[in-house]
């Protein structure tokens, strides 16, 4: 598929989901693969729309659409908007989205002198969303892992795959980083960086 002019949407960052006014549960991401996707695709012609999460922003190309969010409901808001209004070509889920949040939030600011029991419930996929609301897009889906062999990380994340109808699934794993870029057809490739990542899921998409 030649990107010029192709609609894509990426995803990229932590959500938030809230404990009272003012904490916060989140998790450690730092949206660098979603920013270094957004970059090549805009410099192939793609036009792209960057869904970041609450992280240090690198300056962007002005030609790429930036929305900012910070909790998960927010997110979900958006993608919900941006895939009824609007047709693409390609989504990118890399967002390590929250997948839990507490069974109730606390008013205020809780007494931090004294303990709290904290209950957490699951969050929806929002994967699921996705493909529901833009069947006829290409998706590409992440499944982070870790302390666990490759051969594992690898079958579960085409499980995941499959479950989600995506086109590709990114196995990865942190410290060091590593990942596989695993396409419908069995198809495996083993990266070692971030930008080899881009590079190599560039061309997947692309061709």
């Amino acid at each position: 598929m030649n990107l010029k002019n192709k609609k894509i949407l990426i995803t990229a960052g932590p959500t938030w989901v809230p404990i009272d006014k003012v904490r916060v549960i989140s998790n450690i991401a730092t949206g660098e693969t979603g920013v270094l996707l957004a970059k090549k695709l805009q410099e192939l012609g793609a036009k792209v729309t960057l869904l970041l999460g609450p992280v240090s922003l690198t300056p962007l190309n002005k030609k790429i659409r930036l929305i900012n969010f910070k909790f998960f409901d927010e997110l979900r808001w958006i993608l919900k908007k941006e895939l009824t209004l609007k047709k693409y070509d390609f989504i990118i889920h890399s967002a390590a989205v929250s997948d839990f949040k507490p069974t109730r939030i606390f008013k205020g600011k809780f007494d931090s002198r004294k303990p709290i029991n904290l209950k957490l419930k699951l969050l929806p996929k929002l994967i699921a969303d996705m493909r529901r609301l833009s069947p006829n897009a290409g998706l590409v889906m992440f499944k982070l892992g870790a302390a666990i062999r490759d051969s594992v990380l690898i079958e579960k994340a085409k499980a995941a795959r499959q479950k989600a109808g995506a086109e590709i699934v990114v196995a990865n794993r942190l410290n060091p980083y590593q990942a596989f870029i695993i396409d419908g057809k069995g198809g495996i490739v083993c990266v070692n960086n971030k930008r080899e990542l881009v590079s190599k899921l560039v061309k997947k998409i692309g061709f």
